[in-house]
Parts: C-alpha cells; structure tokens; sequence
C-alpha cells in the first residue's frame, strides 16, 4: 500500500503567486489569452474568462477549470460593446465574485497588412476601437472595483511598437502606439492607487493574428504562447511591481 496522499497545502511551500486573486482575461479564447488563463488559474487565480466566441470560450473553460479554480465565463464583443456593457461586466463580476484583482487585455483586431489608402474606413475605425477604445472602457468600468483591492493590476499586452510603427500596419498600428502612451499616463494619474498598470510586449508568437501578416512556415522566430504566459502572472502579481508604468519584453 502507499504512503498516504500528501496535504492540499503545504505550509511549507510558498502561496501560489495568484492565490485568493480574481482576474479578468479579454480575448480568452486567442493564443495568449488562453495560454495566459491558464496559467493565471495554476496560479491560484479565479479567471473571468471574456472573449466573444462562445464555443471557443467553452473549449478553455475546461483547459482553465482542469488547472485551478472554477473560472467564469463571460462572452462579450468588444467591437459592439458600449460603455454601459462594461459597467454592467464590472457590476456583475463584483457580485458574483466580490472582487477584482487584474485585467489582462489580451483582446486584438487586425485585418492583415493594407496601405493606408486602401484601407476600408470601417476597418480602421473597427482597429483603432477595439485595439485601444474598447482596452480603455473597459479598465475604466473596473477601476472602481480594482481600487478596492489590496493589490491590483491592469496589465496592456502590445505588439513591437517599432515594427507596428512600419508601413501597412494601419490602425491596428496606430493603436499598439496608442496604447504605449496610455500606459505611462495612466500610471501616473494612479500612483497615489493601489493600482499599478504596466505593459507586455511578448516575442513574436505563433497566433492567428501574427498569421495575417506572416507566412507561418517561413516564420522561425515565432514560439508558442505558453513561452510568455508567466510572464502575464509575474505582471498580474505582487512582483508586477517592479514593472510599474512600464512596457517589460521578456525573454521567452
């Protein structure tokens, strides 16, 4: 017979770095999202999972709910959403879970690589809502809530602003540089919160979206999601304060 199964927790051991925390995930059910969710609930994280595709939300609910707690899931298109729709999110997650801890935007539209004077005016209108519009209704409906956590995080995943800033990136570009200035300033009117806002800009990943601007099998320098999923934790943590108001690259 074998030795008898060990405790659920050892007190030896350190807390999981997300332990108790709730964090919300835009874009759930996308190559970093999910990865990112997944890790954020082996974390010890209970994860609201957002994303606007219901049968793809189902598929990482089982992937997230297999690694840590019950996550919950919460389909919504950031492209239609209004301003009204994010409040009520931030009233319902409030309710339901009593709390919030972090955002994780890892929600993205881009339509592939057009001259700027071919562009249709609806899908640029459409990059530059979603991409940075929309990042930013949302965090300002859940403001509130983070403020009254110990510790909370707003974390902005972007793409390499130097490359985006080329030719036919369009306003999925413009937006990711956007995006850069919001970090900076929005930190600086928080400082005096507990909140602390920082961004990612992972690698080159092997996403459906890097697909639409490069052949995948010519891309060597992309890798899989997962290689930059903890640093999502790291930034959604305690230790994300050494990232406070800035942009961090990881290695992978």
């Amino acid at each position: 017979m074998s030795d008898a199964a060990a405790p659920a927790s050892d007190p030896a051991l350190p807390d999981p770095a997300l332990k108790d925390r709730v964090i919300l995930v835009t874009g759930a059910h996308g190559g970093l999202g999910a990865a990112a969710s997944v890790a954020c609930a082996r974390a010890g994280a209970t994860v609201v999972l957002l994303g606007r595709k219901v049968p793809k939300l189902n598929r990482i609910y089982d992937a997230v709910a297999a690694a840590g707690p019950e996550p919950l899931l919460y389909p919504l298109d950031l492209e239609g959403a209004s301003a009204d729709d994010y409040a009520e999110m931030a009233e319902r997650i409030g309710s339901e879970l009593g709390r919030l801890d972090g955002v994780l935007h890892c929600a993205a539209n881009f339509a592939g690589l057009t001259p700027l004077l071919q562009t249709d005016p609806a899908a640029f209108a459409r990059a530059i809502h979603v991409n940075l519009t929309a990042r930013w209704w949302l965090t300002q409906a859940c403001l509130p809530l983070l403020a009254k956590a110990g510790d909370a995080a707003v974390v902005f995943v972007l793409d390499d602003i130097a490359r985006v800033g080329n030719a036919f990136w369009g306003g999925y570009g413009l937006a990711q540089h956007a995006l850069s200035g919001l970090v900076g300033m929005l930190q600086s009117e928080l400082a005096g919160s507990k909140i602390r806002i920082s961004g990612l800009q992972p690698g080159p990943m092997r996403t459906p979206l890097r697909a639409k601007a490069y052949v995948e099998e010519g891309d060597r320098a992309a890798r899989d999601p997962e290689a930059y999923a903890e640093a999502c934790v790291t930034l959604l943590s305690p230790a994300g304060a050494a990232h406070r108001g800035r942009i961090w690259t990881p290695a992978a």
